[in-house]
């Protein structure tokens, strides 16, 4: 049996933690013979509601489950981490304006950042799920210099399962028939579902997503609309933020970072922008279609991008260097916005 590796939650007594917890411990992201030492971080009011989450896994009798730790201190929370999943953020309140929101969150990230740098190992992964998550993502990797901005990544795998699983349901084909789709962008209502390059298997015959969809008008208008504002339309419905689907986004993205993406495959990961082809700026955590091998990602270059494509991408990224911007003037840091 395999050295345990420690794996940190923040956010661990809320309702995503809550779905995500059971699925780690019980070997679906890190493999069945990985034993797991699981860390779970939240706020100091949160800690009895955080025991009763502690009682729970232990009840589950996970035998890949080794030791749950609760805490609200970071050095007890970042120590010795293979991995970190940063789930907790401050919520958007009614009436609260964006910059609000940025500042307060800028507060977290850095401060989650500097635990990072101080007490973790430098190879350790670390996935931002608590929004607005490609900034925050930011934030906390240029709060830890000495770990690889490589190592640091934001969830919009969320939106590439929904998009993959909206044009799975057009064209009445299983999810796992649909592949390559891409994810561009922010995790916001600016983000870019694209299917220019996806691949359907439409009863054992491979075609482009446009030929199985077979309408361009929808590919260009509903779809996209569905996949960017999916997250409000089910806080609409269900008076909470999505939990099951989001544990299962963190799960697939976390497992493809330790066993990497099938061959001919990609997946979409908000990841750390420097020179790619697509002309997105650098010093961006930006998502981009990514394949994975040896625990390394690498932006699938080259892609032809048409106009219809490019204004959004542009749109996209033109929302994140306003967020970094923002951000940065509370973290009192400079940038280098040079594009390349």
């Amino acid at each position: 049996m395999a050295e345990p590796i420690r794996v940190l939650v923040t956010g661990a007594a809320g309702q995503i933690a809550y779905s995500l917890l059971y699925s780690i411990a019980k070997g679906d992201v890190f493999g069945k013979d990985q034993p797991i030492i699981l860390v779970l971080l939240d706020i100091t009011p949160m800690l009895p509601v955080l025991d009763g989450v502690v009682m729970e896994l232990q009840d589950c009798a996970l035998p890949l489950l080794r030791e749950v730790i609760p805490t609200d201190k970071v050095e007890v929370g970042f120590k010795d981490l293979d991995a970190a999943i940063l789930v907790g953020s401050m919520p958007r309140k009614e009436g609260m304006e964006r910059k609000d929101l940025l500042k307060a969150n800028v507060a977290i990230f850095k401060t989650q950042g500097e635990a990072l740098e101080k007490y973790a190992k430098k190879t350790v992964k670390v996935l931002v799920v608590g929004n607005p998550a490609n900034t925050n993502c930011l934030i906390a990797s240029k709060s830890a210099p000495s770990i690889p901005k490589e190592n640091f990544s934001c969830l919009t795998r969320l939106d590439h399962n929904r998009a993959r699983s909206q044009v799975a349901m057009r064209v009445g084909v299983p999810s796992d028939s649909v592949k390559n789709v891409i994810i561009w962008g922010n995790h916001s209502s600016t983000q870019y579902p694209d299917v220019h390059h996806a691949i359907v298997n439409h009863h054992g015959k491979e075609m482009s997503g446009f030929d199985a969809v077979n309408d361009e008008s929808w590919l260009k208008g509903d779809f996209i609309t569905t996949v960017q504002q999916r997250g409000a339309a089910v806080i609409k419905a269900r008076k909470l933020s999505s939990a099951m689907s989001a544990a299962k986004a963190i799960c697939d993205h976390m497992r493809d970072i330790w066993f990497g993406t099938p061959d001919g495959e990609w997946v979409s990961m908000g990841v750390y922008s420097t020179g790619n082809s697509y002309g997105v700026p650098n010093d961006l955590m930006y998502s981009f279609p990514v394949m994975i091998k040896n625990k390394t990602w690498k932006v699938v270059d080259g892609l032809s991008i048409n106009d219809f494509s490019r204004g959004k991408m542009d749109a996209t990224a033109a929302e994140l260097v306003d967020e970094r911007d923002t951000a940065l003037t509370f973290l009192g840091a400079c940038v280098d916005t040079h594009v390349s």
